[in-house]
């Protein structure tokens, strides 16, 4: 069996997906979505599909290792991205070739369920009852929020106590048997951490979430030594190699991407890092279907996993849904607030390509927003 052609489709609402077909037939499907960046990593896929064509599928860690440093010039989001989607779908056609499910391709599962977390608030938040009262009607039992929309390098009082009245309002909604996650998405300084997140801990977050940006590993210990709450990152790193220093640092919760961190195959190296670490693996997933269903495969046969985000709802979804591009809805069906394992071959989802080729047609531009503070400066989003 041998690569006989990649395929690339921008699908709204802004996505990648990433299709690779073999001389026998079997086709498998990947998602190399980098939110506001897809354009650029899919000439990075077109690019390195060049070192695919023609050889066996089936080696997916040889194929990974000439994906990842068949370069001189390697690593980053863009390349990271590209080789996630790739490395995807060759699991996926793996699964298909062997008739199982990736998981079992893993070491089998580790769990029957993966409990799951869906998004409140949108990017500044403000009224969050809602919306998670939303969320627990449709089968969840946690959600995450942002902490808060732009902050300044030193918070007000007022901007620090706009903080935990939304946390508090999101506790009392949920009681004492849901959780919520607060993810200060790099906005915050140091310093305000350290000053909001005592004031925090009455209200008992899951976990509080990229309090320090990702090119600052060095200023995370300062945070975990300043608080009880476990604090996760990782969204924006894209190695073994990157995570290990804030795993040093003492966070709680890693949070790879699977669309970013070079897909299942290296997000399981991370995964099993981190577990020497006592740490939790949560992966960062606000994108389609694929990336979903590639965290799920991980997920079930990853020891040391926690709970998985899904961006079914969430705000960046306009013009289409998560499930919009599978023919079966089933297998993402909540039930207790958790997925059931997925036994279905390779990723366990069955994509509709006419749907996905109809959407290439219209494609996207998405992009993040640009943020300024009020005398004119950046602001961090």
């Amino acid at each position: 069996m041998r690569v006989d052609r990649v395929e690339t489709f921008m699908v709204p609402p802004r996505w990648l997906f990433v299709r690779v077909e073999t001389d026998s037939g079997i086709v498998g499907w990947g998602e190399a979505t980098c939110e506001g960046r897809s354009e650029t990593v899919r000439t990075a896929v077109e690019q390195l599909a060049e070192l695919l064509m023609g050889r066996d599928p089936l080696r997916i860690e040889d194929n990974w290792q000439v994906l990842t440093k068949g370069s001189f010039y390697r690593g980053g989001p863009i390349l990271a991205s590209a080789v996630s989607g790739l490395d995807q779908a060759l699991w996926d056609i793996a699964g298909k070739h062997f008739g199982t499910p990736v998981h079992q391709l893993l070491g089998g599962h580790v769990r029957d369920r993966i409990r799951m977390y869906g998004w409140v608030g949108g990017d500044d938040p403000g009224e969050v009852a809602d919306h998670i009262s939303a969320q627990m009607d449709a089968g969840l039992t946690a959600v995450k929020m942002n902490a808060s929309g732009r902050m300044a390098a030193v918070a007000t009082v007022a901007e620090l106590d706009a903080v935990v009245r939304r946390v508090a309002a999101a506790r009392e909604v949920l009681g004492d048997s849901r959780d919520v996650a607060v993810d200060f998405h790099g906005r915050f300084s140091v310093a305000n951490v350290r000053r909001v997140a005592p004031l925090l801990e009455p209200y008992r977050p899951f976990f509080l979430e990229e309090p320090v940006l990702p090119e600052n590993p060095h200023l995370l210990q300062s945070v975990t030594a300043a608080t009880s709450i476990p604090v996760s990152t990782g969204e924006r790193l894209y190695s073994r190699q990157e995570f290990l220093p804030v795993l040093q640092a003492g966070i709680a919760v890693a949070q790879p991407d699977l669309s970013h961190a070079g897909g299942i195959t290296e997000v399981r190296r991370i995964a099993s890092l981190a577990e020497i670490y006592d740490v939790q693996l949560a992966p960062h997933c606000p994108l389609g279907p694929l990336a979903l269903a590639a965290c799920l495969q991980v997920g079930f046969a990853t020891p040391n996993f926690l709970i998985q985000e899904q961006s079914i709802g969430i705000h960046y979804n306009q013009g289409a849904e998560v499930l919009d591009y599978v023919v079966d809805k089933a297998p993402f069906a909540f039930i207790n607030g958790h997925i059931e394992r997925m036994t279905g071959p390779g990723l366990g989802i069955e994509v509709d390509e006419q749907a996905v080729r109809s959407a290439d047609k219209r494609g996207h531009a998405w992009r993040g927003p640009v943020w300024r503070h009020s005398d004119g400066s950046f602001a961090e989003w």
